[in-house]
């Protein structure tokens, strides 16, 4: 099959999935800071081991060739990906999810999300070649070229051996997210919704690699939202111009994929802002997420969990940005919410 098909059936299995268990960092992050549940970020923790452990042992084996893909090209802009993230993360709050997210929600009939997504993908597109661009550059700070790329790499420049170093740099973060995640006390449900999410971050590098022609090699990647959802837009209205790609096939697939869950779980119905206020927080999360996640190279997604799949350090710089901006944001709109509830 060609890599548009498989895009669009492996976006279809982490729509049924995400939607099947609420898949989502920030509600995680929610619960964390709240003192609430934290079964969504124990998923989250489920499904990142097993994207590490899935996506190395299939480049040890050959399967895959990470060093092709974007979070381990030859240079990176440390404080760039940094801000990138944080930005990203403060428009998550904002618009209350993710792009991946907003898409399963949509998928449900969540109105809102709609808007999300457009602004994020029309921000995405600006950011990458529009009005945005000029933006973007300006931010992309602490551009460096390191000899160690990933954390293998850090490895075996302090002396260890290659297969030494890939156990230890994978097995001891996947051992201590499953330490955290403990999957025997998540619900049946949500441990495998967060294992086939993992694993199709793991199939999203092998179908790359598997479909590439070998005589115009490409940057291979795995599940992203950002710029997908703003290729995605622009495929829409220009169709006849563009071809359409993994990543738009696998924002498609993720759409149908939650769709059909809605419709069989009976939980599809139609919701949509109960403010003007409400869409204007939402819009503008949505544009902060669409540069931030340019500027950051992924999203929570991208980034946090197909990024880190690689072991990759430009990704733990992104993380690290999108988890600071997630909890600023979080505190912050706390703050606010109190400040307003005195006042009243």
């Amino acid at each position: 099959m060609d890599v548009v098909t498989l895009g669009l059936g492996l976006g279809a299995v982490f729509g049924v999935a995400a939607r099947a268990r609420g898949f989502c960092l920030l509600r995680g992050m929610k619960g964390l800071l709240g003192g609430g549940d934290l079964s969504p970020l124990r998923a989250f923790a489920l499904a990142l081991a097993v994207a590490i452990v899935g996506a190395q042992g299939l480049n040890f084996f050959g399967l895959t060739d990470l060093s092709r893909s974007l979070p381990l090209r030859g240079s990176f802009a440390a404080g760039g990906l940094f801000i990138g993230g944080a930005i990203f993360g403060l428009g998550m709050v904002l618009a209350n999810a993710c792009g991946a997210r907003s898409l399963v929600l949509l998928a449900g009939g969540n109105l809102r999300s709609l808007l999300v997504l457009l602004c994020l993908g029309l921000a995405a597109q600006a950011s990458l070649t529009g009005v945005l661009a000029p933006w973007r550059q300006a931010l992309q700070l602490g551009q460096i070229s390191p000899d160690a790329l990933s954390v293998t790499d850090l490895l075996t420049g302090f002396g260890l051996s290659a297969l030494p170093a890939l156990i230890l740099a994978a097995g001891l973060p996947a051992l201590l997210l499953l330490w955290f995640a403990k999957p025997w006390r998540l619900r049946p449900v949500e441990a495998i919704a967060a294992l086939v999410i993992g694993l199709c971050v793991v199939a999203g590098w092998w179908i790359t690699f598997a479909t590439d022609d070998p005589f115009d090699p490409k940057v291979l990647t795995s599940l992203s939202f950002i710029a997908p959802v703003g290729e995605g837009l622009l495929w829409l209205m220009l169709s006849s111009g563009r071809a359409v790609g993994f990543g738009v096939a696998v924002v498609g697939g993720t759409l149908a994929g939650a769709f059909a869950t809605a419709l069989l779980t009976r939980s599809f119905r139609l919701e949509t802002f109960s403010s003007g206020s409400h869409s204007l927080v939402a819009g503008l999360g949505g544009i902060l997420m669409g540069f931030g996640g340019v500027l950051a190279m992924g999203c929570s997604i991208g980034q946090a969990l197909t990024g880190v799949s690689t072991l990759s350090l430009a990704s733990l710089v992104a993380s690290a940005g999108i988890l600071t901006g997630i909890v600023a944001g979080l505190v912050v709109m706390r703050q606010t919410t109190l400040g307003r509830s005195s006042s009243q």
